[in-house]
């Protein structure tokens, strides 16, 4: 009789782990989900104008310990990539490649992002854009 309650135990336990109710599964979820609020939270409003492909158009963002990533949630699609830019203001380098967002939803640009790197967005095209960033 004991090895049978056993093993219904272990069969219900493992169902229960199995649909995220015990364990260490759904933790790890809420985690993420925690980090990304966080993040988010300490989100900026940006308004770029027509007539420049970046923004900011002449000063530059930095990285902060908000987030790991460069993140951008505009109001109407866009096309958007980083350049990244040496201690001392100069360019070091872009991103090789635009990355396509969605009216108001986030979109990771840039992962792993060191923070104090300084940086800004580079929109593929010259329209005015407005939105949310997260760094």
């Amino acid at each position: 009789m004991n090895t049978h309650k056993r093993l219904v135990t272990f069969a219900l336990t493992g169902t229960l782990a199995a649909a995220g109710l015990v364990g260490g599964t759904a933790g790890t979820a809420g985690a993420a989900e925690q980090g990304a609020q966080s993040c988010y939270g300490e989100a900026w409003s940006y308004s770029k104008p027509s007539g420049t492909n970046f923004q900011p158009s002449s000063t530059l963002y930095f990285a902060t310990d908000n987030c790991a990533d460069i993140n951008i949630k505009t109001n109407t699609s866009r096309r958007v990539k980083v350049c990244f830019y040496a201690s001392g203001g100069g360019l070091n380098y872009c991103q090789g490649s635009y990355k396509t967002t969605t009216a108001g939803q986030w979109k990771v640009i840039a992962t792993d992002v060191i923070d104090g790197t300084k940086f800004r967005f580079q929109f593929a095209s010259p329209a005015a854009s407005t939105g949310m960033r997260a760094h």
